[in-house]
């Protein structure tokens, strides 16, 4: 029993000691390994080595099995394989020990580390790597490599890009003749990304794409993805891989901040022109920053951007010296300081401004008629702040004698005084607009129109307190400049019979438009054409009251031959004035539009197909019309009817018909 114990500790001991070393030698092997990939060889040997050595000391080999109880002495082994001569030890049951399966799956585990991979090298190596390589196409192929290529290649700068004198040698050498084509365009490309398209990755494409082309000349934005959309490390990647970026325009871009824009302005110093719409992280320090690294700014558009305000107007005005358009829109933080100093300071070359929903005061509008001296184009929009007062000194101040075209919307101090005053105080006006301008009468229009001496197109919106006599006084006092008079949704006018002073006929008139305008019917109609006798485009879209009684006064009149017709929506004309329309103007009518005439028939395509020999665009949709009519059109040898649009009930037209050989487009619904 004593005998079975001692032999019992023994192998017990033994096991022990074959684990330890079994684990000492792959430690060591591992270690050898990590320290010297090489040396792989001479750490197995070393693991054969120190294996055989931990079997000796157990007495077997790699070919030996261990067997149920016994003694040792049984196995035919030599004395320097035993442990000693009369030692009996006792081996529980085990399997078939392999030795060669304990290398295999290591020399696995090693080959597979060994296998070399690029991705292995962090982003400053391959940054490195990258700015050396030659010509954009070498970059524009790497860059379809991955998108972490794609990321570092588009941090790299053109500044930063290193070129041997070989390797330019060989970029000369070997770029093509259409490629050298493309970089004389000196960055003109344009490109544009819209809703889930705007993202970080293509901007990153972009960047890089367009280097080896001539370079990015505009980039347009509009809205952003909402899983990935654009943010400050897009618009990053594009300033340093597009320094000659001109034009930049980004809309619902809210992820895009200063910092997006300290590197525009930090690389894209050839910026020309800025657009920013309801980007609310860009604050006064971003557009600080480009106003003072972009001397070639010349437009300027910011639009719903509540963290913009005062200090960003004033470091353009100072730093921005051809500057000539700017627009401001619903930027609550923009004030009478900021306007009044954009304004004082302006540069010459400052034409075009544009303010729309600002809390300004009537201080602003002061500061515009006194320094606005370059200024041709000005709107005015959403004012509620500025009274009377403030369009009344505008206009008095005489600053604004080179002002063509003025836009006045929603302004409460828009008034018959203020109005006269523009009128008086700019000599050289020719367009004038006029939107919900409530307060504006009769008397208030003729009197600018009298003080308008070069007024030459007229516009009237939804200014309700406006009437018919007010229209015809307007057309009689213009003088011989006036050539156009539109109308639009003017509720005020009323077709009343009264008798109308004696007026002087504006025969300077060529384009008359009355659009949705209810009140609008006969009687005034055929005023009109007395006081206007030498027409060529009317537009009486929607005036669903005039009749061919109310409408043949006018189109008798025309003398000088009607070229542009549009009756569209007018329910109750019939083929008599159509008839009319073909016979006396068909020599010189180019469009005429019918939509909606329910009452119009094919005598009225006969009458055309007959007299109107250069009409090249006809309307026909919704009219009563059959395939006779269209056949009618389609007989007539001096037709030069390019552009038929039917839209028409089965009932009317069941076979198409070309309308002649010369026909451009069919549009059949």
């Amino acid at each position: 029993m004593q005998y079975v114990l001692e032999d019992l500790n023994v192998s017990f001991i033994c096991f022990v000691v074959f684990l330890v070393i079994n684990l000492i030698i792959f430690a060591l092997a591992r270690g050898v390994y990590t320290r010297n990939q090489p040396c792989l060889l001479s750490s197995i040997i070393l693991m054969n080595k120190l294996t055989d050595v931990s079997f000796c000391l157990l007495g077997v080999t790699g070919d030996d099995e261990f067997y149920f109880g016994g003694s040792v002495y049984a196995m035919d082994s030599s004395p320097s394989c035993s442990i000693g001569s009369h030692l009996d030890a006792y081996c529980p049951p085990s399997k078939r020990a392999r030795i060669s399966s304990s290398y295999a799956f290591s020399f696995n585990i090693f080959e597979e580390e060994k296998t070399p991979s690029i991705e292995v090298l962090p982003d400053e190596c391959l940054f490195e790597i990258f700015r050396r390589l030659p010509g954009g196409e070498a970059r524009s192929a790497a860059a379809c490599v991955s998108k972490r290529w794609l990321m570092v290649l588009s941090s790299v700068r053109n500044s930063e890009i290193c070129k041997t004198k070989n390797e330019s040698l060989n970029d000369v050498d070997m770029t093509s003749s259409n490629e050298d084509l493309e970089l004389e365009s000196d960055g003109y490309l344009t490109r544009c990304l819209e809703g889930k398209k705007a993202t970080d990755v293509r901007l990153a494409a972009i960047a890089v794409g367009t280097a080896s082309r001539g370079g990015l000349g505009k980039l347009s934005v509009r809205g952003s993805n909402s899983m990935c959309g654009i943010t400050n490390l897009g618009l990053s990647a594009v300033a340093r891989g597009c320094p000659s970026l001109r034009v930049l325009s980004l809309w619902n871009a809210p992820s895009i901040g200063d910092e997006g824009l300290f590197e525009i302005a930090k690389e894209c110093h050839l910026l020309e022109k800025l657009d920013l719409c309801q980007c609310p992280s860009i604050s006064n320090k971003g557009l600080i920053a480009i106003a003072q690294n972009s001397p070639n700014l010349s437009a300027f558009t910011i639009e719903s951007c509540q963290n913009i305000g005062n200090e960003s107007l004033q470091a353009i005005s100072r730093c921005c010296p051809n500057l000539q358009s700017i627009t401001i829109r619903d930027c609550p933080l923009v004030g009478d300081q900021g306007v009044a100093s954009l304004l004082s300071s302006a540069p010459s070359a400052l034409k075009k401004v544009k303010l729309q929903a600002l809390s300004i005061t009537d201080f602003s509008l002061a500061v515009i008629g006194h320094y606005g001296k370059t200024l041709t184009s000005l709107i005015l929009s959403g004012l509620q702040n500025v009274s009377e007062k403030g369009f009344w000194v505008m206009g008095t101040a005489h600053g604004l004698e080179k002002l063509v075209s003025l836009t006045i919307s929603s302004c409460r101090g828009t008034t018959d005084a203020s109005l006269e005053a523009i009128g008086k105080g700019c000599h050289n006006l020719k367009q004038m607009c006029l939107r919900k301008c409530c307060f504006v009468s009769d008397s208030g229009l003729a009197a600018f129109a009298k003080a308008s001496g070069s007024l030459e197109s007229l516009q009237l919106e939804e200014c309700n307190r406006i009437t018919e006599l007010g229209i015809f006084s307007a057309l009689s006092n213009c003088g011989s400049k006036l050539k156009s008079l539109a109308l639009v949704k003017c509720m005020g006018i009323k077709d009343l019979v009264l008798e109308t002073p004696l007026l002087s006929p504006c025969e300077s008139l060529r384009s008359l438009s009355i659009r949705s305008c209810p009140g609008f019917g006969g009687a005034s109609l055929a005023v009109v054409g007395k006081l206007c006798p030498h027409l060529h485009h009317v537009d009486l879209s929607g005036l669903c009251g005039i009749t061919d009684a109310g409408l043949l006064p006018l189109v008798e009149s025309c003398e000088a031959g009607l070229v542009k017709v549009n009756l569209s929506g007018c329910l109750n004309l019939t083929d008599e004035v159509v008839s009319a329309v073909a016979r006396l103007h068909g020599g010189t009518l180019e469009v005429l539009n019918l939509d909606g005439c329910s009452k119009v028939t094919d005598a009225s395509l006969f009458a055309i197909a007959d007299n109107c020999f250069v009409l090249n665009d006809l309307d026909l949709s919704k009219c009563s019309i059959t395939d006779s009519g269209v056949a009618a059109l389609s007989r007539g040898e001096q037709l030069n009817l390019q552009i038929l649009s039917l839209l028409v009930a089965p009932r009317f037209l069941t076979r198409a018909y070309l309308p002649c050989e010369n026909s451009g487009k069919l549009w059949w619904d």
